[in-house]
């Protein structure tokens, strides 16, 4: 099993929860408040990551990057995207230096 494999599973199951009846799924429910629900969540996930990490941890900062995590593949759903889409961003950017690949976005290229 590929790492990315459990992250295509999730995501496959939220864009199956996507037309469920809101008050039995999450997803659904999430879904149907619209984008601001789902970045509040995200931002409550981030902030509650930053905690943990503060906190030292590590356990509650895995659980709470997985909160985060998810949230996140909700929000991909939302706009259509797949964690295939993120991955490969990520793997355009393997081996390219972070301080070049930020100067490229800012010029265009």
């Amino acid at each position: 099993m590929t790492d990315s494999f459990i992250l295509r599973r999730v995501a496959e199951t939220i864009e199956a929860r996507k037309s469920a009846d809101p008050s039995t799924s999450y997803v659904a429910k999430l879904l149907r408040g619209g984008q601001d629900k789902i970045l509040k969540k995200i931002a409550e996930e981030a902030a509650e990551t930053i905690m943990a990490s503060k906190d030292g941890d590590t356990a509650h900062v895995v659980y709470e990057v997985a909160d985060l995590w998810f949230h996140s593949l909700v929000l991909l759903a939302h706009h259509g995207l797949k964690p295939e889409d993120i991955l490969h961003e990520l793997e355009r950017r393997e081996g390219v230096s972070g301080i070049e690949e930020k100067l490229s976005r800012k010029t265009g290229q």
